[in-house]
């Protein structure tokens, strides 16, 4: 085991490089030309590494870093130790992530499993696709008939994108992605795995059996969109599933057919949405929330973790449980059931005792 980071790191940055990202300033004993060689947890970090505090989880672990410096929130800041720099900021952990995306451009998306540029003489590109000068096309993809495809996009491994499909640029599509019936924009992301553009799960239903309902509809897919591992997005019925620009979607999600989402939403793992539900701008689902289909789910709201929503939820709500109700109420009957679940365990120690 000779590797020790997959990701080749491109640059060094210095203090002053580094409070000029937070835009702060460094403590007046500290060198400005002090070279940072690399980032690091608090608990690892060494003399000449970065790391960041904002979780008071991590405390103690501040108190003990050999770090050289670290980005810290002002609630952290008296508690860096004196051999390392505090570079105190209420956003440690974005600009820790921009120093990172400095210093391991590469881990920031997809790169050719292939180490290659161009497309590889293993690939399969149809003579009527359209491929701008600068697209990267792994051994093993299939490009379909009519497909347009920009520059500086990467085509992963196997993966197929289907015919009239369009594609932006600086896009990457990672290893075992499928493509079909859909327009992406530019800078998406696919991770391996990702589906877009199959079949919607429609049936009418009857005592003769179920009957196919031919889904028609596309994906639109919009620019800056994310999209993790093995997830699948189907296409619309009658009209489009649509994705907006700047969402995040985690792993192993569900999105069915003619389900809208708006911008800047983030859906995390495990995630289903039933088809025509539709998210606004800047929802937040936690992990496991099912949605039921045809609700619609305002701009601004959060649903916890393991939540179902069985009907609209209003704008800048904070709702939780099953079924999913504003957060407050869900608490006070948790409260309620513990209160009660407790007299009964009392009321059977006090029979016992009798």
């Amino acid at each position: 085991m000779t590797e020790t980071n997959f990701f080749p790191q491109n640059q060094t940055l210095n203090l002053r490089q580094v409070t000029e990202m937070a835009q702060t300033t460094l403590p007046d004993d500290a060198d400005g030309e002090f070279l940072l060689k690399g980032v690091a947890p608090l608990e690892s970090a060494g003399p000449n590494d970065l790391a960041y505090m904002d979780n008071p989880a991590y405390v103690g672990a501040l108190s003990r870093t050999r770090a050289g410096a670290c980005l810290v929130t002002p609630r952290f800041a008296a508690k860096v130790p004196a051999h390392t720099v505090a570079i105190v900021t209420p956003l440690a952990y974005r600009v820790f992530a921009q120093v990172m995306g400095r210093m391991f451009p590469t881990a920031l998306r997809p790169e050719s499993s292939f180490a290659a540029t161009g497309i590889s003489p293993g690939s399969f590109v149809h003579p009527l696709a359209r491929l701008e000068h600068g697209v990267t096309v792994d051994p093993g993809a299939v490009i379909g008939p009519h497909a347009e495809i920009g520059a500086g996009t990467v085509v992963g491994a196997h993966s197929v994108v289907g015919s009239h499909v369009k594609i932006g640029r600086d896009c990457s599509l990672a290893p075992h992605v499928t493509v079909s019936n859909a327009f992406i924009g530019n800078r998406v992301i696919l991770h391996p795995g990702v589906r877009i553009g199959q079949d919607g799960f429609g049936f009418a239903m009857g005592p003769q059996g179920h009957l196919k309902v031919p889904q028609i509809g596309r994906v639109i897919i919009q620019d800056d969109v994310e999209i993790g591992a093995n997830t699948t997005v189907d296409r619309g019925a009658s009209r489009d599933t649509v994705i907006g620009e700047g969402t995040k979607i985690d792993n192993l999600v569900q999105i069915g057919h003619n389900v809208v989402i708006g911008r800047h939403c983030v859906i995390v793992a495990q995630v289903g949405i039933a088809g025509s539900s539709t998210l606004e701008d800047y929802v937040a689902l936690g992990g496991q929330v099912a949605v039921r289909g045809h609700v619609r789910i305002g701009m601004g709201a959060q649903i916890a973790a393991t939540s179902a929503v069985n009907g609209d939820v209003p704008a800048g709500a904070r709702w939780g449980g099953v079924p999913a109700r504003p957060v407050r109420e869900w608490f006070r009957e948790i409260t309620a059931l513990k209160k009660l679940a407790s007299k009964g365990d009392s009321d059977k120690d006090d029979g016992a005792s009798s």
